[in-house]
C-alpha cells in the first residue's frame, strides 16, 4: 500500500491513528513526480523540460543515499517499531524500492521522448559507432591525449582483491581474453567524468551531437589492453548511503570528526547498485556479493543512460528559443537609486522585506555586509553560514576582520554534502583572523542571520538580516526565497543573546519576539494553533497559513487536524513532504494542501495566524520537521510592518490562487495540477516576476504605496472568485 491508496480514517478518529499520517518517503517521491511532469509538460521550453529530467535523477539518487541508507540502518539496527504513519522500516524499505522501479521506468520514458523532440533541433546523444569513420578518428584522438591517461584498468582475480567502488562513479566491467585462449579475465575500468578530466558528453567535432564518455572508451578499449580479445563489457555504478553517525560525545575536536566523518562517508556501505540489461548474470551476481547486496532487492536494471543527471549538460546548450524567458532580477525599489549607507535607510525607512530570486542577491544581501566591511562606524559583525561559496560573502567578512571590526562567524560543519566546503571556508576564515565557532554540539545551526553592531550617534544599534535561504549567490537565483532588513530593538536584543548562546554555553530563558528553536519555536507554534482554536469558537473566522517545504512534525501535524476539526481554516502550501490529509470528511473537509513547481526551487518559509484579526506574520529557516524544531538551531522572526505584511499577503495569495503551476492534493495524498482557463494564465512565479518588475518602475514614479495596495487588491478579489466558484 502506498501514499495515494491508503483508506480515508473515519471522521471520529483517534488523531494518533497512523492512517492520518502519510509516509514521508513516498510523499517525497511524490514531490518528484511533479517534477518530472514539468519534464514532459509542453508548455515547458524543452531543454527546461531536459533539465527537470535531470533534476530527478539526481534527486533520486539522494534519496537512496539518505532516505533509504537511513532505513537500512534502522533494520540493520533491529528497529521494528512502527512509525507514525504505521509502517516499519522494512515496509517503507519495501514500498520505496517498488515505487522507484516504476518511477525509473518513467525516467526512461521520458528520456527518450526528449531525445527525439532534440532531434529534431539537431541535438542529439550519438552511439560511436553510427558516426562516420572521420569523426571516429578524431575523437579517438581525443580519447588517445585525453582520457587514455587517467584510465586505470584494475585486474580482478585471485591475486587482485576486489576493488574499492567510489560512490556514485560510473564502471565499466571487461571481460576480456589472450588470443586463441580460453582462459576469461575480468577487471574494472572506472570512467573518469570529472571537471578535471571531461564531461560525461563529448561533442562531435564542436556540433550538438555528442557520445558518452563510456561509449567512447568502450569503442578504444584495444588501446588499454593491447593484444587482447574482448568477450563482453558492461556499465555498472554503485550508491553508498550518505549518512554516516559520529560519535559526538567522544569527538576532542568538531573539525576533525567532521573531517573523519567524511572519509567514513567514502567508505560508507552500499545501498544500490545500478547494472546494464545485458549485463551476464554471473557477474551480476559477483557484484552483488562482493559488495554485500541482496540481488533480488538491491539490484536495479537501467536500461538506456545511467546517470541522467549528467544531462545538465545537454540543458546548458544555449538555444534561447529552448530555454526560459531570461530572468533578471530587478532592484528593491528602496535600494535601487538610493546609493546612501544601506544602514541610514533600513533606520529611516524602516525594516525592507528582500525577495529573491526576484531581487537581486548582490545589491541587497551583499550589499549589507559589504557595507558593514566598509563602514567605520561598524563595530562587530556576526553571521551564520550553513551553505555558501567563494565570492562576495566570505570577501566581505575577511575585509571586516582587516579593517579590525571583530568578526564572528559560526560554520554548519553538517551541512550535508558541503562538509568539506564548510571546513575549507572555516579554515579561510580563521586564517585572516576571524573567530570562527562550528556551533552547539549536538544541534545542527540552520538559522540564516546577519548581525551588525554599528555606533549611530551617540549609542550602538543593532542591524540584522533574517533570512529564509543560505547565503549562497548561486542558490539565490534558483530558489525563492525571502530576507529582511531591519534594526528593530527587541529582535536585536534577542539576537544579540542567540549569538552568545550559539558561541558561549547557556540558552536564554525567554526571548521577546523571535521565535527560536529547539527552544520555544515548536512550543510557541503549537500554542497559536491551539489559541486560533479558542478565537474560532468565539468569532468562527480562524484562519492558519503556513508556507513551508516540508511538514513531516508528528505534533504539528496533529495540531493542524486538532484545528481543523475545530474549523479553523487550514490552508497549507508545501513543497514537498507532508503528511497532512486534507479532505477527510468532519476532519480536514476544509482544509488546503498546496504544492507548487516552477522555474524556480519553491525555498521560502512564511507563517500566518489571523489571532482574532490582531494579525501575526512569520518569517524564517525552520521547515516543520521534528528535525528542524527539535535538533536545529532556527529563527522564525516576526513581521510587523504592515507594509511588508501586504508583500507577504501577496504572494500567499499569488500562490492559492495559482491555477498554472499549483498542485492540489486529496484526501488520499493523490495530487492533481490545476488547469486554467487558458494557456495564457501565469504560474506564481511568472506572475512574482512581473510584480517586482512593475514595483519598481511604481517606485521610479513615486507609487509604491499605490500598486503595492492594488496588486494585493486585485488577487484577493480573485482569490474570492474561485473560492465562491
Amino acid at each position: 500500500m502506498t501514499a495515494t491508496d491508503t483508506p480515508l480514517p473515519s471522521p471520529d478518529v483517534d488523531l494518533d491513528d497512523p492512517s492520518l499520517y502519510l509516509s514521508r518517503e513516498l510523499t517525497w517521491l511524490a514531490f518528484n513526480r511533479r517534477v518530472l511532469h514539468e519534464a514532459e509538460d509542453p508548455r515547458t521550453p524543452l531543454l527546461e523540460r531536459v533539465k527537470f529530467l535531470a533534476i530527478v535523477s539526481s534527486n533520486l539518487d539522494e534519496f537512496y543515499m539518505k532516505r533509504i541508507g537511513g532505513l537500512k540502518q534502522q533494520i540493520a539496527a533491529g528497529i521494528h517499531t512502527a512509525g507514525l504513519d504505521g509502517r516499519t522500516p522494512a515496509q517503507q524499505l519495501k514500498e520505496c524500492q517498488t515505487a522507484v522501479r516504476v518511477f525509473q521506468g518513467d525516467l526512461r520514458r521520458i528520456h527518450v521522448e526528449l531525445m527525439r523532440e532534440l532531434d529534431a533541433y539537431d541535438i542529439r546523444i550519438s552511439l560511436y559507432q553510427d558516426l562516420p569513420a572521420d569523426a571516429r578518428e578524431r575523437l579517438r584522438e581525443h580519447f588517445r591525449a585525453n582520457i587514455f591517461p587517467m584510465l586505470t584498468p584494475l585486474a580482478m582475480d585471485p591475486a587482485h582483491p576486489f576493488p574499492f567502488i567510489s560512490n556514485l562513479a560510473l564502471n565499466l566491467l571487461v571481460t576480456l581474453r589472450y588470443p586463441s585462449g580460453t582462459e576469461v579475465y575480468m577487471a574494472r575500468v572506472k570512467v573518469p567524468v570529472h571537471k578535471d578530466v571531461s564531461k560525461r558528453l563529448i561533442a562531435v567535432d564542436g556540433s550538438r551531437t555528442f557520445v558518452t564518455l563510456e561509449d567512447l572508451i568502450i569503442n578504444n578499449l584495444d588501446m588499454l589492453f593491447p593484444g587482447m580479445e574482448f568477450v563482453s563489457c558492461a556499465l555498472f555504478r554503485v550508491t553508498r548511503n550518505a549518512i554516516v553517525e559520529p560519535d559526538v560525545e567522544a569527538a576532542n575536536d568538531l573539525l576533525e570528526m567532521i573531517e573523519s566523518e567524511l572519509r567514513e562517508r567514502h567508505f560508507a556501505p552500499i545501498v544500490r547498485l545500478e547494472v546494464d540489461p545485458g549485463m551476464e548474470a554471473t557477474h551480476r551476481g559477483m557484484l552483488a556479493a562482493e559488495l554485500g547486496l541482496n540481488e533480488s532487492e538491491d539490484v536495479i536494471e537501467v536500461e538506456g543512460m545511467f546517470a541522467k543527471r549528467d544531462l545538465f549538460e545537454l540543458a546548458a546548450i544555449e538555444i534561447p528559443e529552448l530555454h526560459d524567458k531570461p530572468h533578471r532580477p530587478v532592484d528593491h525599489p528602496l535600494l535601487a537609486k538610493d546609493r546612501r549607507n544601506i544602514f541610514h535607510i533600513i533606520r529611516e525607512s524602516g525594516p525592507i522585506l528582500l525577495q529573491h530570486p526576484y531581487q537581486p542577491f548582490s545589491t541587497s544581501v551583499e550589499r549589507f555586509l559589504r557595507t558593514a566591511a566598509e563602514d567605520p562606524k561598524v563595530l562587530a559583525i556576526k553571521m551564520t553560514l550553513y551553505r555558501t561559496s567563494a565570492g562576495a560573502i566570505l570577501d566581505s567578512l575577511i575585509q571586516a576582520a582587516r579593517n579590525g571590526k571583530q568578526v564572528a562567524v559560526l560554520v554548519e560543519l553538517k551541512a550535508r554534502f558541503d562538509e568539506a566546503a564548510n571546513i575549507q571556508w572555516a579554515r579561510r576564515l580563521e586564517a585572516e583572523g576571524i573567530h570562527v565557532n562550528y556551533g552547539v554540539i549536538g544541534l545542527k545551526t540552520h538559522s540564516k542571520l546577519i548581525f551588525i553592531v554599528r555606533r549611530d550617534y551617540s549609542q550602538l544599534r543593532r542591524y540584522y538580516h533574517i533570512g529564509t535561504g543560505n547565503y549562497h549567490p548561486g542558490t539565490a537565483k534558483l530558489y525563492t526565497d525571502l530576507g529582511m532588513l531591519g534594526c528593530d530593538e527587541e529582535i536585536g536584543q534577542d539576537l544579540t543573546e542567540l549569538f552568545n548562546y550559539l558561541t558561549g554555553y547557556s540558552p536564554p530563558p525567554s526571548y521577546r519576539k523571535i521565535l527560536a528553536a529547539p527552544y520555544n519555536l515548536k512550543r510557541a507554534l503549537i500554542d497559536k494553533i491551539n489559541r486560533e482554536i479558542e478565537h474560532h469558537k468565539r468569532d468562527n473566522n480562524g484562519v492558519i497559513q503556513m508556507k513551508m517545504n516540508a511538514l513531516e512534525d508528528p505534533d504539528i501535524t496533529r495540531a493542524l487536524y486538532k484545528a481543523s476539526r475545530a474549523g479553523v481554516q487550514i490552508d497549507l502550501i508545501v513543497r514537498d513532504t507532508c503528511r497532512f490529509r486534507p479532505g477527510i470528511p468532519g476532519l480536514s473537509e476544509r482544509a488546503r494542501v498546496v504544492s507548487i513547481v516552477g522555474r524556480f526551487l519553491e525555498h521560502a518559509r512564511i507563517l500566518y495566524f489571523r489571532n482574532g484579526g490582531d494579525e501575526e506574520y512569520y518569517i524564517g529557516s525552520a521547515d516543520m520537521m521534528r528535525r528542524n524544531l527539535e535538533s536545529r538551531v532556527e529563527v522564525h522572526a516576526p513581521v510587523e510592518n504592515p507594509e511588508l505584511r501586504q508583500e507577504l499577503r501577496l504572494i500567499l495569495d499569488v500562490q492559492f490562487a495559482d491555477s498554472r503551476s499549483a498542485w492540489e492534493m486529496d484526501a488520499n495524498g493523490n495530487y492533481t495540477q490545476r488547469t486554467p482557463e487558458d494557456d495564457s494564465k501565469k504560474g506564481t512565479q511568472e506572475t512574482l516576476i512581473s510584480v517586482a518588475e512593475k514595483r519598481l518602475a511604481a517606485a521610479a514614479k513615486h507609487k509604491e504605496k499605490k500598486i503595492r495596495s492594488r496588486l494585493l487588491s486585485h488577487f484577493q478579489w480573485r482569490l474570492r472568485e474561485k473560492n465562491q466558484a
